[in-house]
């Protein structure tokens, strides 16, 4: 929206020159009073965007065992709401030579000129956009359409979200059974006139840049409907903030029931905007999440279909099973991606993925994500705070993946948002902007700020029996032994002291310069970081929400604060 600033009127000399000046100040007055007026009554929702429908009544789609280490999802919901869980998607990496990634914090061997920019918000600066997008590794963030940042254009304290996502007696009580069916929303926006949601992803579209993402992988769930729309309203968004940020279409086969002609005539359409992802060759990128649900030969259809269009496909299958689907799939594929798992000890597999993608001639797209926690499906895997953040991140860089994915964007219903929400603020996109600085410039960012983030549950493990909601969650097979911790994660210029309040429970020691994650045990309250170099504070933060012993709803999510937002 632009800046309505009023225009001061300039004092006029002479009678003449005041009674103008008089009758303009009231036409002026006349005006401001009619836009006031306009303003204070955002237009009407279009019809296209109505009310999200109720969730998906399918029976749950629980962990198998038996998988291999990729994570896998749910059925998506029904249109309107949200998927029970969003797929990835990948696009073919231009080559590059592989060397063997420094440890965190690390030099690398060659490093190369990051021309910064101001961040007052991160511990180091970003470099700018034109030197981020020269490198040959691009950063997506999976975008799932049915979480925008506002369903009705209403005030926070009373929209869907509030009246119907966050309660336990929300859209007629159907999410009792598990306490609601999200812990946390998008960050509030205020409601606004005109194409109040074109607006809206435009402001996404511009914070997922701003933090260093190439582009959103946008998760396509149905061919017509709100879902579709708000597909094709991303792309307009995309080409009005940036139109280098690209939007790489990935149909969802756990969601759509279709034919490889229907599919490949709508990839088509959306195809043609120019916000849609292409190589550098030209071909359009299409990455189906579980794309072993259909057969190669069916994937060859779309492909032929595509061309019909006159459009060169290239195919960057994301699977729950990579293994078992790598080589009947290499023939119609230029890269391949897995959705990967989402606890920090579930990793070690990632070298060999990697290794084999490369081995068949393809590019890897890894997965990079924070944590998955699931109210509605009774299951959440155990992050360790940020570790699985920074233990996904870390495999990426040494592990010498091409692309990486971020998944999600804005998935609340499993709890793996990156995009700044109410619980977390900008936390996991900030540390992530690190990293992902040192993915695409293969030089890790110097430290120019102190900075010390703050991650903990808000309620212990445990404390699920005083949860007033039958279904529980709890821990996925595989996923590592829960833990009830506070961690302290510094950024720093060089080393300092850190005192820590947990609770009333004091902890002190000496923190490394770089990046450094210090846990301790959770206890009842708030918790409290403060770090001081030679007798001055140079950073302090306090969790905003307190532990509670006896929680009335089961929140097994990772709550975070930063110390410069």
């Amino acid at each position: 929206m632009g800046d309505h600033s009023k225009r001061r009127v300039q004092p006029s000399r002479g009678r003449k020159h005041a009674v103008l000046g008089a009758l303009l100040g009231l036409l002026l007055i006349g005006l401001a009073a009619v836009y006031a007026g306009l303003s204070s009554h955002p237009q009407p929702l279009p019809s296209h965007a109505a009310r999200p429908s109720t969730p998906a009544t399918e029976p749950t789609q629980l962990w198998e065992p038996t998988a291999p280490p990729t994570w896998p999802r749910t059925p998506a919901p029904t249109e309107g709401e949200p998927a029970r869980n969003p797929q990835p998607t990948a696009t073919a990496p231009p080559t590059r030579p592989r060397t063997p990634a420094p440890t965190e914090g690390e030099p690398a061997r060659n490093p190369q000129p990051a021309a910064g920019q101001p961040s007052p918000a991160l511990p180091f600066d970003l470099p700018t956009a034109n030197v981020l997008r020269r490198s040959p590794h691009q950063v997506f963030a999976h975008y799932f359409p049915p979480y925008p940042l506002s369903f009705e254009n209403e005030p926070a304290a009373h929209d869907y979200y509030a009246r119907n996502y966050l309660t336990p007696h929300g859209e007629k009580g159907k999410h009792a059974a598990y306490g609601g069916l999200l812990r946390d929303r998008p960050l509030p926006v205020q409601p606004s006139s005109g194409d109040w949601q074109l607006a809206n992803l435009e402001k996404e579209v511009r914070t997922a840049r701003d933090a260093g993402i190439d582009g959103f992988t946008v998760d396509i769930l149905s061919l017509t409907g709100t879902n579709r729309e708000r597909v094709d309203l991303l792309l307009r968004a995309a080409q009005r903030v940036d139109p280098e940020f690209r939007i790489v279409l990935m149909p969802d086969m756990t969601s759509l029931a279709t034919n490889p002609r229907a599919l490949a005539d709508q990839l088509a359409l959306l195809g043609a905007s120019p916000s849609a992802y292409r190589l550098t060759d030209g071909r359009l990128a299409v990455s189906p999440f579980k794309a072993e649900a259909q057969s190669p030969a069916w994937w060859s259809q779309v492909i032929d279909r595509l061309r019909d269009h006159g459009i060169g496909t290239a195919l960057v299958p994301v699977f729950l099973d990579f293994r078992a689907n790598a080589e009947r799939f290499a023939p119609i594929s230029d890269a391949f991606s897995s959705w990967g798992n989402r606890s920090y000890v579930q990793q070690d597999g990632v070298p060999d993925d990697i290794r084999l993608a490369h081995s068949l001639g393809k590019k890897w797209m890894q997965a990079v994500s924070v944590q998955d926690v699931r109210p509605n499906q009774g299951v959440y895997d155990e992050a360790g705070n940020t570790a699985t953040l920074r233990s996904t991140w870390n495999h990426a860089i040494s592990g010498g993946a091409d692309w990486v994915q971020l998944t999600t964007w804005n998935d609340y219903s499993e709890g793996s948002q990156f995009a700044p929400s109410l619980h977390n603020g900008h936390t996991y996109l900030d540390i992530s902007s690190y990293y992902l600085t040192r993915f695409k410039t293969g030089t890790w960012p110097r430290i120019v700020r102190d900075t010390v983030y703050v991650t903990s549950r808000v309620q212990f493990t445990s404390a699920a029996s005083t949860a007033q909601h039958p279904l529980l969650m709890r821990p996925r097979p595989g996923t590592a032994p829960p833990r009830d911790q506070v961690e302290v994660l510094t950024f720093l210029t060089a080393p300092a002291n850190v005192t820590a309040r947990v609770g009333t429970v004091p902890h002190a020691y000496v923190a490394p310069a770089g990046p450094y994650a210090r846990a301790m045990a959770l206890s009842p309250g708030r918790t409290e970081a403060v770090v001081n170099r030679e007798g001055r504070t140079v950073a302090s933060v306090t969790t905003r929400h307190p532990v509670q012993p006896t929680p009335r709803v089961q929140d097994l999510q990772y709550y975070a604060v930063s110390s410069r937002r």
